[in-house]
């Protein structure tokens, strides 16, 4: 995990360099990205997450490809007194790492991952009343290590959002 903690810098440093420019994992490999991942972390400058984000944990999202390379995502998420699952395709845009979701006009890329330790992804939906943007930390374990977490800290101005728009989301144990 310390060996990934290099590129994750070198990525902040892309990002602050490209402006409004994203980058996304170079030469993403679906089939070691896909799987289970813990959602550990969220910023995001979406009215209804920042109402919701204290009282949110830990989810899961279990990441697969179709034939055609579109990426599917169905999320597990502790609400109340049980999961509710959620489930979400989004189109490959032609460039490996970047997906499109139709229906939700939202955009999804793969900034940056190490396949076994963690993902971070960055979200835009595109939508008139509120468009918003969304950064996120997945780990294939529930932990996250302090570092990682720093580093993920440390990207959340380089897209626009604030340190309040951040949630780190407890352990769930579901």
């Amino acid at each position: 995990m310390t060996a990934a903690l290099p590129s994750l810098a070198l990525a902040l440093l892309c990002l602050l360099q490209a402006g409004a420019q994203v980058p996304v994992q170079p030469d993403l490999d679906t089939e070691k990205f896909a799987g289970e991942w813990h959602v550990t972390a969220i910023a995001s400058n979406c009215s209804v997450f920042l109402k919701m984000k204290d009282g949110m944990k830990s989810s899961m999202a279990i990441v697969s490809f179709t034939p055609e390379g579109d990426l599917a995502m169905k999320l597990v998420l502790p609400l109340m007194d049980k999961c509710q699952e959620f489930e979400l395709l989004f189109q490959q845009s032609g460039k490996a790492g970047h997906y499109m979701g139709a229906q939700e006009k939202r955009n999804l890329r793969v900034i940056e991952t190490d396949y076994s330790h963690y993902a971070v992804l960055h979200e835009v939906q595109h939508s008139k009343a509120e468009p918003s943007t969304a950064l996120q930390l997945l780990t294939r374990e529930q932990d996250v290590s302090p570092q990682l977490l720093q580093k993920f800290m440390e990207l959340i101005p380089t897209m626009g959002l604030t340190e309040d728009m951040l949630a780190i989301l407890p352990k769930s144990g579901e």
